[in-house]
C-alpha cells in the first residue's frame, strides 16, 4: 500500500498509532488534531486519502467532507467514530463518506480498508469502474439520534447500520431476519423514518387482512406510496401468503415500499413448505440480519445504560449495573433478546430503591427468567437439545442404513448423566450434601451414581 493519508484526530494515541501502523504498511502520513490544519492541507493537494474523527476540537468532521469534495472531488474520506449510533454511519453515507469505522476499531480492517480505498481512487484516475458499490443516498431532514432504538457498537452491529444506511430509499423489497425481540420491527419503522417517504403512512399487515379477497386491496388504499411491512411472515398460513404474493405482483413504481420480518429458520420453514418460494423470492431483495442479543455481549453495557436511561427519563429512578451486576448480564444468554433485557431492566428500577444494582439483586432477578443459561468465548447459541438432537443424529448416520446396537437409551443417558455429575460436583468442590440439593436428587442416589459410574470425588474448599 503507498501513497499519502491525512489523518485527522484529538486523541493524539489514535495519531500515533494510526501513523505508525500506516507508515509500517508503506504509506507517508501527515497528522493533525485540527480540522482547519486538515482542509489546508487538502487545499494544497496533498493526500491521497483523508480518516477524519467527527468530533474535533474545531469543529465537526462529517461537516467537513462536502468542502473536502468541493476542493477535490476524487479524494476519499474514511470517517472514524466514538459516536457509534446508526446516525453516525447514516451521515457519513448521506456526505458520501467512502467508509465509516466505529471507534474502538479493528486496525488491520481500517487498514485495508484504507488501501481499497486508494486502490479505488487510481481505478477513478484511470476511468476504470471502482470497487466500492453504489448505494442510495438518504436526502431530507436528519431524525435526531436519540430517537432512534438501535444501540450497539460491536462489529456485526456497525456492519448492520451501514447496510441500513446504503438502503434507506432502496425501492426493492426489504427482508428483516432474526429471533424475537432483536428489534426487527424497529429497523423496520427507523428505515421508514429516516426514508424519503417518511411523510406517508407505515402499515403492519396482519393475517386478518388477508381474510378476505378485499383485504389486499384496502390494504393498498391505507398505505398508498407508504410502507407496507408484512410481519413474520413464516406465521401466516397458505391462504393469506397467496393473497399476500397476489398483492406483491400487482404494485407498480408508485406503490408503497415493501418490507417483511421473519424468525431466522427461513431454509426449515421453505423445506417443510411452510413458507410459499414464490412469497420469499417476492420479498427478499435486500436481507438485514440482525444479530441476537447474545452474538453482542460487547453491546450488553450500552444497552442496559440505554435502558436504564430511558427508564429514568420516564420518571423512574435512575439506576445503574455494579460491576459484579454487569459480568452476571454479560454471563446470560437472553434468549428474549433486547426485549427481555429492558424489561428486566425496567422491573429493576420499579422495584429497587438504590442508586446501584447489586449483584445479588441481578442473581436474583435472573433467577426469574425463562431460560439461565450462560454464554461463553465459545457459546454457538445452541440449546442442549439441539447439540444433543445434533450428536445422536451424527450417531445414527454413522450406522448407514443398519441401527445401532439395542441399549441405546442406557448408554446415552449414561453418557448425559456423568459429565453432569462431574461438572455438578466440580462447581460444588466436591460437597455431596450440595451437590445433591443442587441436582435436587437424594444424597444416597448422588453417591449411587458415583459408584456405579466411577466418579472420582476430590474434595476441596470452593472459592465463592
Amino acid at each position: 500500500m503507498d501513497g499519502t493519508v491525512l489523518v485527522a484526530d484529538d486523541d493524539r494515541t489514535i495519531r500515533t498509532v494510526l501513523t505508525q501502523a500506516l507508515t509500517r504498511a508503506g504509506c507517508k502520513v501527515h497528522a493533525t488534531s485540527s480540522l482547519t490544519t486538515l482542509m489546508r492541507w487538502v487545499e494544497e493537494g496533498r493526500g491521497d486519502l483523508v480518516i477524519t474523527d467527527v468530533m474535533m476540537p474545531d469543529g465537526n468532521g462529517i461537516e467537513m467532507i462536502p468542502k473536502i469534495s468541493q476542493q477535490r472531488p476524487d479524494l476519499p474520506v474514511i470517517v472514524i467514530s466514538a459516536q457509534n449510533t446508526i446516525m453516525t454511519a447514516i451521515q457519513a453515507n448521506e456526505v458520501d463518506a467512502h467508509d465509516y469505522l466505529p471507534k474502538p476499531f479493528d486496525l488491520p480492517d481500517l487498514l485495508k480498508r484504507a488501501g481499497a480505498a486508494m486502490k479505488n481512487r487510481r481505478l477513478m484516475a484511470s476511468g476504470e469502474t471502482p470497487a466500492k458499490p453504489a448505494a442510495p443516498v438518504p436526502r431530507g431532514d436528519i431524525v435526531s439520534m436519540e430517537s432512534l432504538p438501535l444501540v450497539g457498537r460491536t462489529p456485526v452491529m456497525q456492519d448492520l447500520y451501514r447496510l441500513i444506511a446504503r438502503i434507506i430509499n432502496a425501492a426493492m423489497p426489504v427482508l428483516i431476519i432474526g429471533e424475537s425481540g432483536t428489534g426487527k420491527s424497529l429497523i423496520a419503522r427507523t428505515l421508514h423514518d429516516l426514508s424519503d417517504r417518511r411523510g406517508q403512512p407505515f402499515i403492519t399487515a396482519t393475517t386478518e387482512d388477508f381474510r378476505t379477497v378485499d383485504g389486499p386491496r384496502a390494504l393498498l388504499s391505507r398505505v398508498r406510496g407508504g410502507t407496507l411491512v408484512f410481519d413474520e411472515i413464516g406465521n401466516h398460513d397458505d391462504e393469506a401468503q397467496i393473497r399476500m404474493t397476489r398483492l406483491l405482483d400487482g404494485i407498480d413504481e408508485d406503490g408503497p415500499r415493501i418490507m417483511a420480518t421473519a424468525q431466522p429458520n427461513l431454509p426449515k420453514m421453505l423445506a417443510e413448505n411452510t413458507l410459499r418460494e414464490d412469497l420469499f423470492y417476492r420479498l427478499s431483495g435486500v436481507t438485514l440480519d440482525v444479530p441476537a442479543l447474545r452474538e453482542r455481549v460487547d453491546d450488553l453495557e450500552l444497552l442496559a445504560q440505554h435502558f436504564l436511561s430511558q427508564a429514568a427519563d420516564e420518571g423512574m429512578i435512575q439506576r445503574q449495573l455494579s460491576p459484579d451486576a454487569l459480568e452476571l448480564v454479560r454471563s446470560y444468554s437472553w434468549p428474549g433478546n433486547a426485549r427481555q433485557l429492558r424489561n428486566m431492566l425496567r422491573r429493576l428500577t420499579l422495584t429497587g430503591v438504590e442508586a446501584v444494582i447489586s449483584r445479588d439483586e441481578m442473581d436474583q432477578a435472573l433467577k426469574t427468567q425463562p431460560s439461565n443459561a450462560v454464554v461463553g468465548p465459545n457459546f454457538s447459541g445452541e440449546t442442549l437439545s439441539e447439540a444433543v438432537a445434533r450428536h445422536l443424529q451424527r450417531y445414527f448416520d454413522l450406522h448407514g442404513k443398519e441401527l445401532p446396537p439395542p441399549g441405546l437409551y442406557g448408554r446415552i443417558l449414561r453418557e448425559i448423566e456423568q459429565p453432569l455429575l462431574e461438572i455438578a460436583l466440580e462447581a460444588t468442590g466436591g460437597n455431596q450434601a450440595r451437590c445433591a440439593d443442587l441436582l435436587g436428587i437424594n444424597r444416597n442416589t448422588l453417591r449411587k451414581k458415583i459408584t456405579e459410574l466411577g466418579i472420582e470425588v476430590s474434595r476441596r474448599r470452593k472459592l465463592a
